[in-house]
């Protein structure tokens, strides 16, 4: 039987009620912004459906006259035709194999963020307008050429009225509006989807998509960034950590879409060549980097959620420097006892184990029979017997198998009726880099058994229980 997709009556207060991920429309459409700027912010948000209309049209073209690609290729190319919102959707898709099939997983690995520089004066004009007054009575000095550009913001070397080094992350104009206007089509058409296709609701899009909203609205918040600076070296002194240290804000010349913070000078981790002028011993620095960002996960209020090559660094003064906040995460203490449960579990096949973990770190509002949760497990017992548990991390090598295990265990656990947070492939996303680190600084080195590595001890250390 054929769905007649306008025909929504009784639906549409159901897919507009209640949830975050229309309420900035609402109140953008109810009138809380008034007068011409409502009028054009209104007129921008149509412009923007129209240009994704438009791609989308030219892609189901293509389609049409035989230009048919695989779909999640043609997926990729199509969101980074749309840009900044789609651009980032896909590197979600990329990180996230708790939720998305493997072949977009692995195909979202290529989308790619080649978002072009944005010229000098709107840079100006942002910083001007943002900190109301003009750029050379606020700073000594500003590099018009970026030292990166990507789609929310763009990063500028400069010098401080008294001589210190800084660099100036401005957010691009526009790029909040544009969010919300692609988030907010996302949701609608998300939520219709999910009442033509009822049984699409079991994923959860319109959550997902509720989910990076808020993840990239927060990104877009530079002042919670540099309050994320703050806490994280409030974090590290009160710890006692002299190893590592975060770049300090410059709250004077900081607002919303401008933040000024210290500028580090060293070299990237898994820059082996350089990194042998610094340090005579990469094995050590890669272990303060990971003890530091273990011990976050526990004492720490969120956890540094996007440890690439270019957000960790080996400074001059042989410190680990971890910078861009502007993506963290947190995650409750059960859930991380969970995850050390679960891969203790997977080196030594206790598949009942294993299932107790994984009620443990998923969400679910039923029971779970644990005992015949264990029973599907064994079915995967062959493949679960081949991997070592250092294998989870090891991206280079094990991506393609190791997404099929995951997807597989992802599926049992949803027939049990539990659906594991975000979290989960949040936190396996850090771990695929540090094992590049552990490649690149100490390839004899097993991140999961060397006793220099306190991977669970600061949970036992806590004085007072888990902070989040």
């Amino acid at each position: 039987m054929l769905i007649n997709p306008w025909n929504l009556q009784g639906k549409y207060d159901f897919i507009m009620s209640d949830h975050s991920g229309v309420k900035d429309m609402r109140a953008w459409l109810a009138g809380e912004r008034s007068g011409l700027s409502l009028a054009l912010n209104t007129a921008r948000g149509g412009l923007r459906i129209l240009e994704t209309l438009g791609v989308l049209g030219r892609q189901g073209l293509g389609w049409a006259l035989g230009d048919r690609p695989p779909v999640p290729a043609l997926l990729r190319t199509t969101f980074e035709s749309l840009g900044t919102t789609y651009i980032k959707l896909g590197q979600f898709i990329a990180s996230s194999p708790s939720i998305f099939p493997e072949e977009y997983v692995e195909e979202f690995q290529r989308c790619l963020d080649r978002t072009p520089p944005l010229p000098f004066h709107y840079i100006r004009e942002t910083i001007e307008s943002e900190l109301g007054a003009s750029l050379e009575s606020l700073y000594q000095f500003v590099d018009p050429k970026p030292l990166a550009s990507a789609s929310i913001a763009q990063v500028h070397a400069a010098k401080m009225k008294n001589g210190q080094d800084v660099v100036i992350k401005v957010q691009r104009p526009g790029v909040k509006n544009v969010l919300l206007t692609d988030f907010n089509f996302l949701y609608f058409a998300a939520r219709i989807t999910e009442q033509l296709a009822p049984g699409l609701s079991r994923s959860a899009i319109s959550g997902v998509i509720e989910e990076l909203q808020a993840g990239m609205l927060e990104e877009c918040d530079f002042i919670k960034e540099a309050n994320n600076l703050k806490a994280f070296n409030v974090f590290l002194r009160d710890t006692g950590n002299t190893q590592a240290v975060a770049p300090e804000p410059i709250m004077s010349h900081t607002t919303g879409k401008v933040l000024t913070m210290e500028r580090f000078f060293g070299v990237p981790l898994t820059d082996m060549n350089v990194l042998k002028k610094y340090t005579d011993d990469p094995a050590g620095t890669l272990i303060s980097a990971l003890n530091t960002w273990f011990s976050s996960l526990m004492l720490c209020d969120f956890f540094h959620a996007d440890v690439h090559a270019g957000n960790l660094m080996l400074l001059e003064d042989g410190r680990v420097g971890f910078i861009d906040f502007g993506i963290v995460g947190r995650i409750r203490r059960e859930a991380w006892d969970g995850m050390a449960t679960f891969f203790d579990a997977i080196g030594r096949g206790d598949v009942r184990q294993m299932a107790e973990a994984m009620a443990v770190i998923g969400m679910t509002r039923e029971e779970v029979d644990v005992a015949a949760l264990a029973r599907d497990i064994e079915g995967l017992q062959g493949s679960l017997g081949q991997v070592d548990p250092s294998s989870l991390v090891q991206a280079d090598r094990n991506d393609k198998e190791v997404n099929r295990l995951l997807m597989d265990i992802v599926k049992i656990g949803e027939s049990h009726g539990i659906r594991f947070p975000r979290e989960f492939a949040l936190l396996l996303k850090q771990f695929l880099y540090f094992d590049r680190y552990v490649q690149v600084l100490a390839p004899e080195m097993d991140m999961f058994s060397d006793n220099r590595v306190d991977m669970f001890g600061a949970v036992d250390e806590m004085p007072g229980g888990f902070l989040h």
